[in-house]
């Protein structure tokens, strides 16, 4: 089977992240900040809030389901054994290193901050999307080589079929809803270590797998009806603002949820499937960002938050901070030291002009 270039996949893994990353320093705003782990400013901006949980019910998911896509991108060239080794050392390994190395610096950074009793204690804090994704590989590896065994079967050929309408993607939406039915969240957006996290992520990456082994005829489709996806998930965060406070029951917000990734995935098949020397560059780089930005972000908080300055100069400032500093330590220091690259989810020798592969790397 002739491999072809995705590389709309890899420009919505380092957008996602990217607004991943604005997503962490909205929180810094809020009033309720510092009861999820956060530093929190004395001035809020509470509106600020408000795009943010249009962002909240998918901002997790799609990369999930993107992380699922990846799969099954890496084993049309690896077998079981091959996978799993891969899977070790790009996945198992930074996130080893990082709860021992990384995520206790923003938690040092939180105790400054808060002028707290400095300790040290090895936690997994937002490296839990890492382990989840390890474990599903495990979980689901035997699934997807019988799947891969009997591609163009019967399975194979009710799934493309029913990927060819705009009913098909929706239809599987439906198990998402029943997962928000039976371990009904308290809060839908609350991904992190729960059980809800857990089950989602799973069944998201399953789909996201099966997405891709279905053929095109689903990217077509979602390509054709990315708008009336995204307008229904506009009318579901409506009728969530409007009736609901912005918390409305699970199974409204896993249907929301799902229409707003459609959509981007429509959009990202229609306009990103192009070829980029930046994206070469940008998708090596969203691993190891994603593993350091909080710490990061949280040094940037802790300079900048005493400074008297209007609170949206604050957030800009902090944007800018977290950015510019998640691209120098990568840059020249995780990039190009040999020694860091394999604990930060990179291959052990620097490629100086990366090509851009279908395979999609887990975040």
């Amino acid at each position: 089977m002739k491999t072809a270039r995705r590389h709309d996949i890899d420009w919505l893994r380092v957008i996602t992240i990217s607004l991943l990353l604005i997503y962490h320093i909205a929180i810094i705003f809020q009033p309720w900040a510092m009861f999820v782990g956060f530093v929190r400013s004395d001035q809020p901006l509470e509106d600020l809030w408000t795009p943010m949980t249009m962002l909240n019910v998918w901002r997790i998911p799609i990369l999930f389901f993107v992380s699922g896509m990846g799969l099954y991108f890496a084993m049309r060239k690896r077998n079981w054994k091959q996978l799993i080794g891969e899977r070790t050392r790009r996945i198992l390994l930074p996130l080893l290193f990082g709860i021992v190395a990384i995520a206790p610096l923003h938690m040092f950074l939180f105790q400054k901050f808060y002028k707290l009793p400095l300790g040290y204690y090895p936690h997994m804090g937002h490296l839990w999307f890492l382990g989840n994704i390890f474990v599903y590989v495990l979980m689901f590896l035997p699934v997807f080589y019988f799947l891969k065994r009997n591609t163009g079967g019967k399975f194979h050929r009710i799934l493309d079929r029913m990927m060819s309408n705009p009913g098909g993607p929706l239809l599987i939406s439906l198990f998402f809803m029943l997962e928000a039915i039976w371990v009904k969240p308290q809060i839908y957006s609350l991904y992190a270590e729960t059980w809800h996290g857990f089950v989602l992520g799973a069944l998201a990456f399953f789909f996201g797998y099966l997405f891709v082994y279905s053929g095109n005829h689903f990217w077509e489709t979602v390509k054709k009806w990315r708008w009336a996806y995204i307008a229904l998930a506009m009318a579901l965060y409506l009728l969530r603002y409007v009736e609901f406070q912005l918390e409305a029951p699970g199974y409204l917000m896993a249907l929301e949820s799902n229409c707003w990734i459609f959509g981007v995935f429509g959009l990202g098949y229609r306009y990103l499937n192009k070829p980029s020397q930046l994206l070469g560059y940008l998708s090596q780089a969203a691993y190891p960002v994603y593993i350091i930005h909080m710490f990061v972000m949280y040094g940037g908080a802790w300079l900048i938050l005493p400074l008297h300055i209007h609170p949206a100069l604050q957030f800009v400032a902090i944007t800018v901070f977290t950015f510019a500093g998640c691209y120098l330590l990568y840059e020249f220091l995780i990039r190009r030291l040999w020694f860091l690259r394999p604990l930060f989810g990179l291959k052990g020798k620097q490629v100086d002009k990366p090509s851009v592969k279908m395979m999609v790397k887990e975040g």
